[in-house]
């Protein structure tokens, strides 16, 4: 049989006790992560600035609409560059997770990420409400920190349960690649009612600049200028719609158009949310 000393059970007992300490001090810190608000009558969308400015909340009174999936790249919404192909997987970490700064002046809720090591550049986040109109209205910003001139498109990606109907405006048969998904023509715009399968799918579609979420009595519609067929970057869309395996979550996702900055030039574009009883 092995002894084991007094003084060896103290050390290992003291040893144990600085670990827990370390946990709950991590636990807590993550618990107390900052985290901002922006209101506009019964809506309130709240951002964690220390992971990657994402959106990690969206309320109608006390009904949550976007996922709230705790593994990586399953919850929230968030900003990414486009075309994907610059960057691959997984999404850029000063941009996608990393700490931004916070300032809040004249209404606006402005946060800035650092620059990122890969791709060199930063992204601006702007936050504002429009309240004549009803909107929350989120302006992205790329900055390009290169000495170099650069090519890319603003791309926004909300995540929501894998449930209720998804509209936007463009015929089934332009969707692409087809088959993968079973899109419906209603009203003039096309339908995609939740299903569940055991494959990841992604398609593209050339939209008519919105795009929206029906689920629980709720519709999400996002605004967001209207793209020209050879506007999207290569490879990618003005609208796209990610179906995760199972019944887990979707990515509601739309870029902007592809454009050239020159070294420290920067472009802006903007996103307008409604969310509000369906009727």
């Amino acid at each position: 049989m092995r002894l084991t000393s007094k003084k060896s059970l103290s050390t290992i007992s003291m040893k144990r006790i600085v670990m827990l300490s370390a946990v709950a001090l991590l636990m807590s810190s993550a618990a107390m992560a900052q985290t901002k608000e922006v209101k506009i009558g019964d809506v309130t969308m709240t951002i964690t600035p220390e992971k990657g400015a994402k959106i990690t909340s969206l309320k109608y009174q006390d009904q949550e609409v976007i996922s709230q999936l705790r593994w990586p790249e399953s919850f929230g919404s968030t900003f990414w560059t486009s075309p994907q192909k610059e960057w691959n997987w997984p999404p850029v970490f000063e941009l996608d997770k990393g700490v931004y700064e916070v300032v809040e002046k004249d209404g606006h809720l402005v946060m800035t990420s650092p620059v990122s090591e890969k791709l060199k550049y930063r992204v601006r986040k702007d936050f504002s409400t429009d309240k004549k109109d009803g909107a929350i209205v989120i302006t992205y910003s790329i900055i390009n920190e290169s000495g170099e001139e650069r090519k890319v498109a603003p791309w926004e990606i909300t995540r929501v349960p894998n449930a209720g109907v998804i509209k936007f405006d463009a015929p089934v048969e332009s969707i692409w690649p087809a088959g993968l998904m079973n899109f419906e023509q209603k009203d003039g715009v096309a339908c995609y009612a939740a299903d569940e399968a055991q494959q990841n799918r992604k398609v593209n579609a050339d939209g008519k600049g919105w795009l929206s979420y029906e689920n629980n009595g709720l519709v999400l519609t996002k605004k967001f200028a209207d793209l020209k067929a050879d506007e999207p970057a290569p490879g990618e869309a003005e609208i796209q719609v990610y179906v995760n395996r199972g019944k887990t979550y979707i990515e509601l996702e739309s870029q902007g158009a592809y454009t050239t900055l020159a070294p420290g030039a920067e472009l802006s574009w903007t996103v307008r949310w409604y969310l509000q009883p369906a009727k």
